[in-house]
């Protein structure tokens, strides 16, 4: 019975990812500009967006308000690491890059343990690149459910597992997408050369040359006579 409630806590997740799925089609990764609250309505309070500030750090730009519960407080501005315990941080912040860099998708398995006040926690957090309004690669779109009860607060988690998934774009992914391969344009092969000078249907056809004979009445040529 636990292991459904479990399984069923964490359905969001993979809502959220099947819409940013939906949204890069066959790219790398959407925009962040593409992302839409309404396309994520039903797990809006577990989903954030964080923005890249400097190597393995990444702050909150938006936070669902399941985030700030497990907080105590509103998480907005705060590092990403904020959830996390001391001894797992290195490891999310490696994570953060591997994601924003190969780039890759990533779900993470946390742990907090029992204390006063405090019943033990699981939860989830999945991590989805996205490209700013500049191109670059410094947005992530994200959740993070913790399923039972949160008790007393701040709650932060340890990493027990992971699992990083490298993006990769579709047959129909722009050239310029395609990291680490060339682009490859198809071409059509070229027509050998024409063995005539004008095949028909390429230029207009000209018309037939139509001389105007003058007149039997009238002499072609008239010879003028002067005295002078």
């Amino acid at each position: 019975m636990t292991q459904h409630v479990t399984h069923s806590g964490y359905s969001p997740l993979a809502q959220v990812e099947a819409y940013w799925e939906a949204l890069r089609g066959s790219r790398l990764m959407p925009s962040r500009a593409e992302i839409d609250p309404r396309g994520i309505e039903q797990a809006l309070e577990y989903s954030f967006i964080v923005e890249r500030i400097a190597p393995g750090i990444a702050r909150l730009r938006i936070a669902g308000s399941h985030l700030s519960d497990l907080m105590g407080m509103e998480v907005r501005g705060m590092p990403l690491t904020s959830f996390i315990t001391p001894g797992s941080r290195r490891q999310v912040s490696d994570t953060l890059e591997e994601v924003f860099e190969t780039p890759a998708t990533c779900t993470l398995q946390l742990h907090s343990d029992e204390s006063a006040g405090m019943p033990p926690l699981e939860a989830r957090m999945l991590l989805m690149p996205l490209k700013s309004d500049l191109g670059d690669v410094s947005r992530l779109l994200g959740v993070l459910i913790a399923v039972g009860e949160i008790g007393r607060s701040p709650r932060r988690f340890d990493v027990t597992g992971s699992s990083l998934r490298p993006v990769v774009a579709g047959a129909g992914a722009a050239p310029e997408e395609m990291p680490g391969e060339p682009p490859v344009r198809s071409r059509k092969p070229e027509p050998r050369p024409a063995t005539v000078l004008a095949p028909p249907g390429f230029a207009d056809e000209r018309p037939g040359f139509r001389s105007e004979t003058p007149r039997k009445e009238a002499p072609y040529l008239r010879l003028v006579k002067s005295d002078d």
